[in-house]
């Protein structure tokens, strides 16, 4: 029988997204400033990036920072997003989301994971993240 242990990546990641998901529901029932202030913690994301991925103004975002609620509209996209990067995080470490949303991917004709948020193209991210867990890559 297999125990957990430190050194086990298939338990950190479970841990890893056990906590995300806790933490990330706490915050929204209480309240979205802290939210996104974990959201951003979480996949070591910048308030740019959040900008960005969600379409909407730096001063909507940094206003969801500081306490105002976003809209039902806006919180319908958060919650996407974090539910993607849930996804993401039992393929890659989470301190690795920044730079892997900043580089180039072949699978994405060379446009980086974020500009294919940003095109509201996340169902091909989906797809990549699908292909991956069950091995069919073709």
């Amino acid at each position: 029988m297999k125990t957990a242990t430190k050194s086990n990546p298939s338990s950190r990641i479970k841990k890893q997204r056990a906590l995300t998901s806790a933490a990330f529901f706490l915050a929204k029932k209480e309240n979205c400033v802290i939210s996104i202030k974990i959201f951003c913690a979480n996949y070591h994301l910048t308030r740019e990036a959040v900008t960005k991925m969600t379409s909407f103004s730096p001063r909507t975002v940094a206003n969801w920072s500081s306490g105002k609620k976003p809209s039902p509209s806006a919180q319908k996209k958060l919650t996407e997003l974090d539910r993607l990067f849930k996804a993401l995080c039992g393929l890659i470490n989470p301190k690795s989301i920044p730079s892997w949303l900043h580089t180039p991917n072949p699978a994405f004709e060379g446009s980086t994971p974020l500009q294919v948020i940003e095109r509201g193209e996340i169902d091909r991210l989906w797809k990549m993240i699908w292909q991956l867990e069950s091995g069919n890559l073709g």
